[in-house]
């Protein structure tokens, strides 16, 4: 006879998509569970840009390497009071970050990314969960999507939008398109995007790209965001999935509020999501699966909560994941947007400890 608990996370797991059993997502998450918190930020909440030293709020990280590089990059926004900018770190080891340098910076005044632009989504070589995060040159250029917004004088003033870019050197990013690649005002968005389109997650399969997205309904105290997919064979032009959102709001779960945030990763015989959801008093890091990259069941208990860092770092929010694999010391690194006392910065999950690294209460 089952538990009542079980019974309530069988049917959410039902409710949520077709295609995963409830055994095999808790089998699928488990390898996620349980991990080591490292116990401050990373990137802390003032880094003190030379330069940009009025930019604070770290968010949105997203780890790479550039081909015939040891060194690890990770990008990272800061937000002045205005809005957005992107910014690159360089680190030898994961946890030590330093060498900040602008990488994406204000648009122009009037045009769609004038409040800021967020890069992260890049095209990389390989998108399985323990390959190198290496980005991959398409036509002699690194490209990534970045998130964006029209206004200056808030965090995400709508509407949103998202762009396309080129790097020559992945530091460095330009505008690639003078108009979005996803609009709240294109005649394909639905329902659920009118209010603001956010960060976008690329994953590249069989010459298909894939843009996974999270986007809100509308703009107000108490808007709902959730995840959709559009698809592009020139990473210039994209098409969307006609059944999005993909992963839709709970209502009583961790996403009861927002499903937002894809990473999307090959993990053996299926793609694992990494996304975070808003519910039940705070934001929350959970996960989801596919056989096939469009249908998705979501497990309903996060793999961390907020709250579950030991020290407080991530008391109010745990969300905006960045995972890679580090093959020196066999362990997996996640980098996530922690907010508590402290402020908005950059903290650290690792799946093996490392030395200093504390144990938490996981989800």
């Amino acid at each position: 006879m089952i538990s009542r608990r079980e019974f309530l996370e069988s049917a959410a797991l039902a409710a949520a998509g077709p295609g995963v059993d409830a055994q095999t997502v808790k089998r699928w998450s488990a390898p996620y569970r349980n991990w080591h918190y490292w116990p401050d930020y990373v990137i802390p909440a003032q880094p003190g840009i030379p330069g940009h030293a009025d930019f604070h709020s770290t968010d949105v990280p997203t780890v790479y390497q550039l081909p015939g590089s040891r060194a690890w990059r990770m990008s990272f926004v800061g937000f002045n009071g205005k809005g957005y900018n992107s910014f690159v770190a360089c680190s030898d080891d994961l946890v030590r970050w330093g060498d900040f340098r602008l990488a994406m910076g204000f648009g122009k005044e009037g045009e769609f990314d004038y409040g800021g632009r967020a890069i992260g989504a890049y095209l990389y070589e390989s998108y399985g969960i323990r390959s190198p995060r290496v980005l991959k040159k398409r036509q002699g250029r690194y490209w990534t999507l970045y998130g964006c917004y029209a206004k200056q004088g808030r965090y995400e003033i709508p509407p949103g939008y998202q762009g396309a870019a080129w790097s020559e050197d992945g530091l460095t990013w330009n505008r690639a398109k003078d108009r979005p690649v996803l609009s709240v005002h294109d005649a394909g968005a639905g329902p659920w995007e009118r209010g603001n389109i956010f960060q976008p997650w690329v994953v590249e399969h069989r010459g298909r790209f894939y843009n996974f997205y999270n986007a809100s309904d509308k703009m107000t105290s108490g808007w709902i965001e959730q995840t959709g997919i559009a698809f592009s064979r020139d990473f210039l032009n994209w098409e969307r999935f006609a059944k999005n959102p993909v992963v839709k709001v709970r209502p009583g779960g961790y996403d009861a509020r927002f499903a937002s945030d894809p990473k999307v990763f090959r993990d053996g015989d299926h793609w694992t999501m990494f996304y975070f959801g808003v519910g039940r008093g705070g934001a929350h890091i959970l996960a989801a699966f596919s056989r096939n990259l469009l249908d998705w069941t979501a497990d309903p208990e996060p793999l961390y909560a907020a709250g579950g860092h030991p020290l407080g770092l991530d008391q109010q929010y745990a969300h905006k994941v960045s995972l890679v694999h580090n093959p020196a010391n066999d362990t997996f690194y996640l980098h996530y947007c922690a907010c508590g006392p402290k402020g908005r910065g950059i903290g650290l999950l690792t799946s093996r400890p490392l030395p200093g690294s504390v144990a938490g209460q996981a989800g």
